[in-house]
């Protein structure tokens, strides 16, 4: 006999939850902080997809392998792009 609300607190949760924080990191660094939270998504994805096999979430730990490493090529052509045109300043000459 259970009681209330004790099936819910004894299951097990299947989730990887470094498979989601590595979606996670990917997604948001399309846009924010792509040099620190591109490599982020690449380990969690990596270790997420090692975990795989016992908790699941392998699609979840590959987009989030994939989007670091899409994350790192953005940061790599926009560094490329800025170097190549004499890079930043905050100098506003007259």
């Amino acid at each position: 006999m259970t009681g209330y609300g004790t099936s819910a607190s004894r299951r097990e949760s299947r989730t990887n939850g470094l498979a989601v924080a590595g979606l996670v990191c990917g997604i948001v660094g399309l846009i924010f902080f792509s040099s620190v939270l591109g490599p982020l998504a690449i380990v969690f994805g990596a270790v997420g997809m090692k975990q795989a096999a016992v908790k699941g979430g392998r699609g979840m730990a590959k987009a989030a392998l994939i989007l670091g490493i899409v994350d790192l090529v953005i940061f790599g052509v926009l560094l490329a792009l800025a170097a190549s045109n004499g890079g930043f300043s905050w100098y506003v000459g007259s």
